[in-house]
């Protein structure tokens, strides 16, 4: 399975959902990207990550034009909207995820974990 998550800026919720999708995934390629990346990984989504022992300090903010070109299987947007372009995929999801971008370490971890259920569900399907 060739998987991908979007958000705007692909520095919180996407990054996240993709650390999650490669620590819980079994044969699958994970990727994240954004419309307007920022191309910076969140500090404080790697914290909240490395409390889970995930590290995503490696990952990269990238863009839509980084991805490879074939089709995907899964795109999964995070409650962007019409800000979150689709891109070609055999099934297309929208989670309702709140940004959690300038918030506290509280809301960081109740996106975090909103994330976790939402990846393993996924994941069993």
């Amino acid at each position: 399975m060739k998987l991908i998550f979007v958000c705007v800026e692909n520095s919180c919720r996407s990054q996240i959902a993709e650390g999650f999708a490669r620590y819980y995934g079994k044969e699958i390629s994970v990727y994240s990207a954004g419309s307007r990346s920022t191309g910076i990984v969140n500090p404080m989504a790697v914290d909240i990550m490395k409390e889970r022992g995930i590290d995503i300090s490696n990952q990269e903010s990238k863009g839509l034009d980084a991805l490879p070109k074939d089709k995907f299987d899964i795109i999964v947007t995070m409650g962007c909207g019409d800000n979150c372009p689709t891109v070609s995929a055999k099934k297309r999801i929208e989670w309702q995820i709140k940004d959690p971008k300038g918030a506290s370490i509280e809301v960081f971890r109740e996106v975090r974990d909103e994330i976790e259920e939402k990846v393993l569900e996924l994941l069993r399907k």
